[in-house]
């Protein structure tokens, strides 16, 4: 007998345990009890609870622990080595250890047929006055959650082996190879374009079309499903996937090519099609860039970027995800100095603090006015008299984003001078010397979405879904597929220009490709920076090996291991912080798992592995 794929090991008691959670929410309901598959298609609740944990594998880039979330962490954004090393970090990624969580997206997949195979037996539904409306928006929320997962499997994987549109059974032969690329593409467009004709445009109270019912906060939409098609087409259209020659011998047993080898400008101008249709939806419903009105310009833009994540979201979000790992991602990178004594690890690359602009939109390199020997005299509301002047008169998102020495404390401080401020000099109140582990590397740790309410203990914060897709994303998507189509569009610069200007920043008047193509890309760099795009960004702009955005080798920061006081010039030196294996062709893609290519005869692995 052929051997078959672990993906058709999942029995129904660990498909109603994949549904298991702490909190009844609607991310994490499940089951009481284990069931038969007709006891919970004939019940209302078991159906619903079911379609329910459809939903728990939808990302949340803030539930940033190591073991769970570490695309920000193996990127040029962040580093948390002190207390853990992913394995594409040190080198280490091969197919027995991968960190692709293709198995539960694959569980997630079955899950999402066998409901779609039943809930139309479901009579107590039926019965309901809406009850055939229900069972028809259920259906489009799993078929496109079904798409989605394979959407997510791909961006880990690049090309991925499609299973049969059924619930697979133990006994079926799964010896299938990969799709193409260019098919898969196509196979979850198709999936989501018919999803989006049982779903809703918006997420209603019962019988409006105006008044929003909070209670199904990240249900699946049109709203939401345009946005999910805007990504995958911009990346369809990228350089990773797109007339990639490089990728030539990744190939099926049969020969067949699984990367596209010859450009198509085409995929960019279905790519912003499909991005501004996304937007046309959004704006339509009332959504738009959160915005703060402030007498000061600065503080209002400032404000604007901050609270976002609180205040912002149902202005600017598209898809929320109701519950979210913010506390974990506060307590790991608040600094010390926070009351109750934050754990101070999550350390900002260096690189990365270099890209935010001068307030006025210049880089540091072209402004004449940035030091880094010299310390102001000036407080500021963002950082104290003493501060390096590298730290001042930058952009307002660099205030928002980035906690550095000599910052405002970005929470709730405890008593005294010294943590009213933030100190990451050697001795400082967050600085090597007082922890073993919990000190940034860089001398600098992520600030953006940790409100200023938050104190670890006695715990106090925001409660605030995931975005886990804004408006900002969309505008950004447009942009960069309309000047690679039509380089001359005024669009692109109105839709670029409204996320700079958000943020501050005076407007680009260039129409220049080359450069736009530059400003566009550093513009997703800072706008949605640790919300989980940098590693796949640079992957499909094939620039992970390219200066300025290589994701291996030496990496700066400020020198933890010096400085007895604020000012102190032997902290203020730029210092390898921490190094990562080279890049490597291999890491465009993570690996299937051994077990899998065990399994399946047919089942090529990407090169390198």
């Amino acid at each position: 007998m052929k051997k078959k794929t672990n993906i058709t090991t999942v029995y129904i008691i660990a498909i109603i345990t994949l549904l298991s959670g702490c909190r009844k929410e609607y991310f994490d309901t499940q089951p009481d009890n284990f069931v038969t598959i007709d006891k919970v298609f004939s019940n209302r609740g078991q159906t619903e609870r079911w379609l329910a944990g459809l939903y728990s594998f939808i990302p949340d880039h803030w539930n940033i622990d190591n073991f769970v979330y570490v695309f920000s962490t193996t990127t040029d954004e962040l580093d948390a080595g002190n207390w853990n090393t992913p394995l594409i970090n040190s080198g280490a990624l091969n197919a027995v250890n991968t960190p692709s969580r293709f198995t539960s997206y694959y569980q997630n997949i079955r899950l999402a047929s066998i409901f779609l195979e039943n809930v139309d037996r479901n009579t107590e539904i039926l019965a309901l006055d809406n009850g055939r409306d229900l069972i028809k928006q259920y259906k489009g929320e799993a078929q496109f959650l079904r798409a989605y997962y394979y959407w997510l499997m791909m961006k880990e994987l690049g090309p991925v082996v499609i299973v049969p549109l059924k619930s697979i059974s133990p006994t079926d032969d799964l010896q299938i190879p990969r799709s193409s690329w260019d098919e898969c593409v196509e196979f979850v467009l198709k999936e989501i374009r018919e999803a989006k004709n049982n779903l809703p445009v918006d997420n209603y109270l019962p019988g409006s079309t105006a008044e929003l019912d909070k209670a199904q906060t990240g249900r699946i939409n049109k709203i939401i499903a345009a946005a999910v098609e805007s990504q995958i087409l911009l990346y369809h259209a990228s350089p990773l996937y797109n007339g990639n020659t490089d990728m030539g011998d990744f190939r099926n047993l049969d020969g067949k090519h699984l990367i596209n080898q010859v450009y198509d400008r085409d995929r960019w101008v279905v790519a912003a099609e499909a991005a501004k249709a996304a937007i046309d939806i959004a704006e339509i419903q009332g959504r738009a860039l959160y915005q703060v009105n402030d007498p000061n310009l600065f503080r209002a833009a400032f404000l604007s970027c901050r609270d976002l994540f609180w205040n912002g979201c149902k202005t600017e979000g598209i898809w929320l995800r109701p519950q979210s790992g913010y506390e974990l991602w506060e307590r790991t990178s608040a600094p010390r100095s926070i009351q109750g004594t934050a754990f101070n690890g999550h350390a900002v690359v260096q690189r990365l603090v270099d890209d935010f602009r001068m307030n006025d939109g210049s880089s540091i390199n072209a402004n004449a006015n940035y030091r880094e020997n010299e310390y102001t005299t000036m407080a500021s509301p963002y950082y104290v008299a003493g501060t390096n002047s590298m730290y001042t008169n930058r952009e307002a998102r660099f205030y928002v984003d980035v906690t550095f020495n000599g910052a405002v404390n970005p929470g709730v401080a405890k008593a005294g001078a010294e943590n009213a401020r933030v100190e990451f000099f050697n001795t400082g109140s967050s600085g090597k010397a007082g922890a073993p582990r919990d000190w940034p590397k860089t001398g600098y740790t992520a600030r953006k979405n940790i409100p200023p309410t938050y104190s670890k203990d006695p715990y106090s914060s925001i409660g605030r879904p995931t975005m886990v897709i804004r408006l900002a994303e969309l505008y950004l998507n447009y942009a960069e597929a309309l000047n690679e189509a039509d380089p001359t569009n005024p669009d692109i610069l109105r839709y670029l220009n409204r996320v700079r200007t958000r943020g501050g920043l005076p407007e680009i008047q260039t129409v220049d490709q080359v450069r736009l193509r530059d400003e566009i890309r550093l513009e997703r760099r800072i706008e949605l920076c640790f919300e989980g795009h940098r590693y796949f960004d640079v992957r499909r702009w094939k620039i992970a090996d390219k200066p300025g955005s290589d994701q291996g080798g030496v990496f700066y920061g400020m020198n933890m291991d010096a400085g007895t006081s604020l000012s102190d010039p032997a902290f203020h030196i730029r210092t390898v912080a921490f190094s990562r294996a080279a890049w490597q062709r291999r890491f465009y893609f993570l690996p299937y798992g051994q077990n899998e290519m065990d399994r399946n005869k047919s089942l090529v692995q990407f090169p390198g592995y």
